[in-house]
């Protein structure tokens, strides 16, 4: 029994791009989102009622859901990578 196999260009196109995307920077923004973030934690820079709220609830879920999304990221990059490593070696490159 035959599995299908297809790889348009269309195919090809989303996972570069999705690929330039994950490559142009992104890791680099999000760890310019957690240094300003961090900032914004220190009593010495921002202090008072809203500041100590963003510092002990806000900051720490978004750190972690950053945290979870580079790693998610990373992932599909890899698998990105994989996937069109496997389109072009089973010739849906033409």
């Amino acid at each position: 029994m035959s599995q299908r196999v297809l790889a348009t260009e269309e195919a090809q196109s989303a996972i570069t791009q999705i690929r330039g995307i994950l490559d142009g920077g992104f890791e680099q923004t999000i760890s310019t989102l957690k240094s300003l973030g961090s900032t914004l934690s220190e009593p010495n820079v921002w202090d008072g009622t809203l500041a100590i709220d963003f510092r002990n609830n806000i900051w720490p879920q978004c750190t972690a859901a950053l945290d979870k999304t580079l790693q998610q990221l990373n992932e599909l990059h890899g698998k990105l990578v994989q996937i069109q490593g496997n389109i072009m070696q089973a010739g849906g490159n033409q």
